[in-house]
């Protein structure tokens, strides 16, 4: 049993990690600088787009506001329904640009995900050559308090991807 004891306490000291922050890493990439530009401006472009929507809506709310009390009971029940499909097709182009797998998603898996996978292939080449046993990134998700800063080899997969930094 003192063997086992022995043993064990022997492979957990024998374990080697590093500590990567790829937000880091990423921002340091030219690529993903550039792809995060396209992503945004493809978003505020489409901000602007529903935004713009949302004006002519509030428009028509406060045109029917003004005129309701001239308008036919039949009139009045035409302009509600023109309000409320206007309301849905702003709430339909929302929930398709920004919604969960909406437009943006389906920008962003073509645009930062080639360059993510890129980030993790380095990472798990570095791992494999070092003999790391676990690499953990600090960036997001896992909270870390104190690491020693010879741990985080953030630089060490920059130079892997052929960059430089400051």
């Amino acid at each position: 049993m003192l063997l086992a004891l022995v043993a064990t306490g022997l492979s957990a000291v024998a374990q080697r990690y590093a500590i990567i922050d790829t937000r880091y890493i990423l921002e340091k990439m030219p690529e993903y600088t550039e792809a995060k530009k396209k992503l945004d401006a493809t978003a505020n472009m489409w901000q602007k787009e529903i935004d713009n929507k949302q004006v002519e809506l509030d428009k028509m709310y406060r045109d029917f506001e003004a005129e309701k009390v001239m308008l036919t009971p039949e009139l009045v029940k035409k302009r509600e329904d023109e309000l409320f499909n206007k309301e849905k097709e702003v709430r339909d182009l929302q929930k398709k640009r920004f919604g969960f797998e909406g437009d943006l998603f389906a920008e962003r898996q073509k645009l930062i995900k080639p360059i993510q996978d890129k980030v993790y292939t380095a990472v798990q080449k570095l791992a494999v050559a070092r003999s790391y046993d676990f690499i953990l990134d600090k960036s997001e998700g896992i909270t870390v308090i104190f690491a020693d800063p010879k741990l985080d080899k953030s630089e060490d997969v920059l130079r892997e991807l052929g960059i430089r930094s400051n």
